[in-house]
């Protein structure tokens, strides 16, 4: 396997490599390094004053302070370049400890800093565990050494010694012992604010993710009401509007002969337009309408027209001079709120295309109670295709939409000898 085959098969997180340290986070560690320099400074004024120096001989005062000078310095660097300050402390470390400076509480403090820092900001995991497995190995090959030279050494005496191991055996398992620990230590807490900061990031990573989705499905949602409204304003307008056309056009052909067909007419186009402004106050209302008020008020409600208005269409479609022929086939049941709607558009948007269009005389509405399914049809004997062209537009994309909302299916095309055919399918 190639090593982009296998980078591609590692787990997105597992590649992550930590950024390079923010400008406070630099300065952080310029006070790190400024608070080790002056515990050094302290550390050896007191040792060499009080003459707590475990070795017989040692450098002058100035050469060990500035021994505490080479070993705060590189921790500034201790993020943007961890290996490097690893290698850095742990070879000033052993130099410090062959010079025999009398102070060695610091130099473990700034030893511990840079394991630590190696496994916390290390870029290459690898290169930082590698890196550390090193240090410590020489470290303790450091120890192995020091102590080989205490055995070999006369023995010293042991005054005070009163437990039950021998004072030579407790001095090598105190020293291996307290190492390892200290060792150890550095090494997992270094690791543990590596995944720590992974984690962090994967977090901010997963938050933005989040954001963004929810602003794609906001936008979604606003563009699917948009689709709604508009879709809902076309079936009200264009039916009433048509409606209110053909009737107006009859009544100023009639107006001069036939005073009582013109007003009856012009009744028709009133109650037409009442009823559009009806609708398009309800359709208005449920959208300035606030959420909760629609579940106090509104589940009760039953303004939404549906399969019982249905003869109302058809009434509306005769006034315009279209004969409709109105039937229920099936034995009726109850149809959900959305699905009744959906039905009563289709079958508004059909008529509007038959009177608008279609130039035909008759048509018939019927609505079939199947056993696994709702269906309803609308056929005229009109022009057919020719007859739809001008509706063919939004009118036909908007059945599409109501039925597939409810997995149903629209078949909309002429019919094989005259006219034109609209059928939608409602899963039941």
């Amino acid at each position: 396997m190639t090593d982009g085959q296998s980078h591609e098969s590692e787990p997105e997180w597992a590649r992550w490599r930590r950024p390079a340290p923010a400008t406070g986070q630099w300065r952080r560690d310029v006070s790190l390094a400024l608070a080790v320099l002056a515990g050094a400074v302290v550390m050896t004024v007191l040792v060499n004053s009080m003459g707590a120096s475990p070795w017989d001989s040692g450098p002058p005062l100035a050469e060990q302070l500035a021994w505490g000078v080479a070993l705060a310095l590189p921790l500034v660097a201790r993020r943007r370049f961890p290996v490097t300050v690893l290698f850095v402390v742990g070879a000033v470390f052993i130099a410090v400890q062959t010079r025999r400076v009398g102070d060695n509480l610091v130099p473990s403090v700034a030893l511990f800093l840079a394991i630590f820092s190696a496994g916390a900001w290390g870029p290459d995991r690898t290169r930082a565990r590698w890196a550390r497995i090193a240090v410590m190995a020489v470290m303790f090959g450091w120890l192995g050494y020091g102590l080989v030279k205490f055995l070999v050494a006369p023995t010293p005496q042991f005054e005070d010694a009163a437990g039950p191991l021998d004072p030579v055996l407790a001095t090598v398992l105190y020293g291996i012992g307290l190492n390892m620990l200290f060792f150890l230590s550095a090494h997992f807490f270094g690791d543990m604010a590596w995944v720590s900061a992974r984690r962090q990031a994967e977090l901010e990573h997963r938050a933005e993710q989040l954001r963004r989705s929810q602003e794609q499905n906001t936008r979604g949602a606003i563009v699917a009401e948009r689709v709604r409204i508009a879709r809902d304003l076309h079936d009200v307008v264009a039916h009433h509007v048509s409606v209110m056309g053909v009737q107006a056009g009859a009544a100023r052909r009639v107006l001069d002969r036939d005073h009582e067909l013109a007003r009856e007419a012009l009744r028709t186009v009133e109650e037409t337009a009442r009823t559009a402004i009806g609708e398009l106050r309800g359709l208005l209302g449920v959208l300035r309408a606030d959420p909760e008020e629609e579940v106090r008020e509104g589940a009760g409600a039953t303004s939404s027209p549906g399969l019982d208005q249905l003869a109302d269409l058809a009434e509306q479609a005769r006034s315009a001079g279209l004969d409709v022929v109105h039937g229920v086939y099936g034995e009726p049941r109850p149809v959900p709120e959305g699905v009744a709607l959906s039905v009563y558009r289709i079958v508004q948007e059909a008529l509007t295309n038959v009177v608008k269009h279609a130039d035909a005389r008759r048509a018939d509405v019927r609505v079939r109670f199947l056993e696994k399914s709702l269906e309803v049809e609308v056929t005229d004997d009109g022009r057919g295709r020719n007859g739809l062209s001008g509706g063919a537009g939004f009118g036909l994309v908007g059945m599409r939409e109501r039925v597939a909302v409810h997995g149903g299916e629209l078949e909309a095309g002429p019919r094989r000898d005259v006219g034109y055919r609209v059928c939608a399918r409602f899963p039941a």
